[in-house]
């Protein structure tokens, strides 16, 4: 099994803050799904009836999840509710010592301290019984070559201890790795983990992988694949799971150099909210088998071609409409076959029931059949070496032109474990201020108020892996204001934070820290603004006045000049953003931008529109206002009104002004539609 390297929540998310090693949860998920119960048998000499029980103790122990420290090694395996004795006395002395190892290793003593995964913990441990106990966590973060060796020999002690092959189980790669995903909007959001809370409510573009260094193809991953008679792509999350195993250099190629192996894929089942919940080619509509197939073309260096041959799907006509039903009603859709698009496409389908009828009975639950689907893989290999089956189609309806490589380096990319460490010295010096009811004045937060606002903050910023250490540069504290002592005008808005450039803190209500989400969303609206900085020398609003009536406002904005700028941003991309936000440039004075606002029309200011899209671009869910002048780009504009392309194109180029300028993404990552209307359409 080659497993992919890119999760960063739950408790490999954890682990990746303290440890400089891979995202080790779909390795410790694949490590228990692999368990063989005849090499138990064999291994340890026991009968089928005490492996199952020491199966079952194993799923316990590595699933078992903790959110306060643990007393000593031997209470955590007591607290699995694993019965123990039921292990053969190997195993269970290799748990003893790996769990030992987490409380003896001052390296890995802090995992203990957040909440976890055992299993991941006790992979963990395997990997640095390989490592230089003199080794310390700055050696550890530079030694890559050393940690990549511990990373396969810890995984091959676990493989042989639970009766596999040593080689049963192996990463897709041993560098570290983050999954960027690009949505048809343009937005480009870093993270597996938050790829799948975000709904961004447009089909996925593309994907890529984002390596803190060259990444490192293990040579046992690409000899085994040389070597296999059978090469499955199985079915997990086709964006998150799949596909980004398939981009780490020379796996793809390693897979079309086996021409005598048969290579089969296993179409998935259900919808995927986040990733397959919308086709590219059709967002209106739900995936189909041939968009996997396409997915998997345009996201992969060179395409499809040779990677597999048939597809094994699931026809939905075996499956009752009252089990469907059921599952509309909790918004889950199936992946429907549509043989002919799959066979025009040049591959061979085989529909069959590869689901547990036993599931299907009791629960009336669909899900994959390990033994249904490995009898369907024998058959067609047998099929296929006594050469009944039939050719596959000729290829066709698949774009000639080579998919852009989406592999490489990340520009300023730090490891896991490293960006933690300066997120967490940066709020550890800034100062921590309250103005409270009585005092009206700013006053130094208790210490115990100070390390829970600072502790939130450090988890929101870990949190979205786009947000760049060069963000908070202009942030020298955070005050949090009483709301009797708020003084901001609410006039045009209900956002109860704010970047005072004068003192450099972020201000907020104190009402907005009773609850974390809205705490989350005042403080990226005041990030936001702080790239901004000091840029306007004034700001100033004025009635226009006609026939004695007033009929409008004029909002005059004059640019710092260079010398005396505190921003993120050059003058010249101040001056592309202000555009963007609607402010029109006079030419005399050059610095001066205005926007005339008609009779009671709302108004949002650029810094706090600044504000609110940094806020909506990090998570959509965090700025409902900036969603709703986004949503114009779900419809397709007519050529009626030529206003409506304007706004669209208004709208794509704000998305990649963030892109590019804020977050610091590749220009050629704008989807390809999008760079083909931005052609056509002048600048406003």
């Amino acid at each position: 099994a080659i497993v992919c390297v890119t999760d960063d929540g739950g408790s490999t998310g954890e682990l990746l803050k303290d440890l400089p090693l891979i995202a080790l949860g779909d390795l410790r998920h694949v490590l228990l799904s692999a368990i063989p119960l005849a090499g138990l048998r064999q291994k340890f000499g026991l009968d089928e009836t005490a492996a199952w029980h020491a199966v079952r103790a194993l799923h316990r122990i590595f699933n078992y999840r903790f959110i306060t420290c643990p007393v000593s090694s031997g209470s955590i395996l007591e607290e699995t509710g694993a019965r123990l004795g039921d292990l053969p006395a190997l195993l269970l002395g290799l748990l003893q010592e790996l769990a030992g190892r987490l409380f003896t290793d001052a390296r890995l003593r802090p995992t203990l301290h957040r909440p976890q995964c055992l299993g991941n913990l006790l992979l963990a441990a395997a990997i640095f019984a390989h490592l230089d106990p003199e080794l310390g966590f700055t050696e550890l973060a530079a030694a890559f070559q050393t940690v990549r060796t511990a990373t396969i020999r810890g995984l091959a002690d676990l493989c042989q201890a639970l009766a596999m092959h040593p080689r049963a189980v192996l990463p897709c790669t041993t560098t570290s790795a983050q999954l960027q995903v690009l949505y048809g909007n343009g937005v480009l959001v870093t993270g597996e983990h938050k790829s799948g809370s975000c709904c961004r409510g447009y089909p996925v573009d593309r994907v890529m992988v984002k390596f803190c260094q060259e990444p490192f193809t293990p040579p046992e991953v690409i000899r085994l694949i040389s070597e296999a008679d059978i090469l499955v792509f199985a079915p997990g999350s086709l964006y998150s799971s799949i596909i980004p195993i398939l981009q780490v250099p020379g796996l793809a190629e390693a897979v079309r150099a086996n021409r005598r192996a048969m290579k089969l894929l296993v179409a998935n089942i259900w919808v995927q909210k986040g990733e397959t919940d919308a086709a590219r080619e059709a967002p209106h509509r739900k995936f189909y088998v041939s968009d996997l197939i396409r997915a998997y073309h345009r996201n992969i260096p060179g395409g499809v071609q040779d990677l597999f041959s048939r597809v094994i799907a699931l026809d939905m006509a075996d499956i009752p409409g009252s089990v469907l039903q059921r599952y509309g009603l909790e918004d889950k859709e199936p992946i429907y076959l549509d043989r002919e698009r799959v066979r025009a496409l040049g591959y061979e389908t085989i529909a069959v029931p590869v689901y547990s009828q036993a599931l299907l009975r009791q629960r009336q639950v669909i899900q994959h059949d390990p033994d249904a689907l490995a009898r369907t893989v024998q058959a067609l290999y047998c099929l296929d070496r006594a050469g009944q089956l039939p050719a596959p189609a000729e290829p066709g309806g698949l774009p000639l032109r080579e998919p852009v490589s989406a592999t490489r380096p990340g520009r300023g990319y730090l490891l896991p474990c490293l960006r933690y460490e300066a997120i967490a010295n940066r709020f550890r010096y800034m100062s921590a201020e309250h103005i409270s009811r009585t005092s009206r004045e700013t006053e130094k937060l208790t210490d115990r108020d100070r390390q829970w606002i600072m502790e939130r903050l450090v988890e929101i910023v870990w949190s979205h892996p786009d947000i760049l250490m060069a963000h908070l540069d202009n942030v020298r504290g955070i005050c949090l204001i009483d709301p009797s002592c708020w003084k901001r005008c609410q006039q045009w808005d209900n956002v109860f934070s704010f970047y005072d450039p004068l003192d450099q803190r972020i201000k907020i209500n104190q009402v907005q820290t009773e609850d974390l989400h809205r705490l989350e969303i005042a403080f990226l609206i005041a990030l936001g603004q702080a790239l901004l900085g000091n840029y306007a020398q004034s700001k100033e609003m004025n009635e226009i006045i006609d026939g004695g009536e007033a009929v409008g406002r004029i909002y005059r904005l004059t640019l710092r000049e260079s010398a005396q700028l505190q921003s993120f941003f050059s003058q010249d991309q101040l001056r592309q953003y202000l555009v963007l936000a609607r402010m029109r440039p006079a030419r005399d004075p050059e610095h001066l931008f205005t926007r005339v606002i008609n009779d009671r029309e709302g108004f949002t200011p650029p810094g706090l529109l600044f504000g609110l899209t940094y806020a909506w671009y990090l998570d959509n869910r965090f700025a409902a206002n900036i969603e709703y002048k986004m949503s114009i780009m779900k419809n397709d504009p007519g050529d009626l009104i030529p206003e409506q392309l304007r706004i669209v194109e208004r709208r794509r180029r704000m998305i990649g002004f963030f892109r590019e300028h804020v977050f610091g993404h590749r220009a050629e990552l704008e989807p390809e539609e999008n760079r083909t209307v931005s052609a056509s359409l002048p600048m406003e």
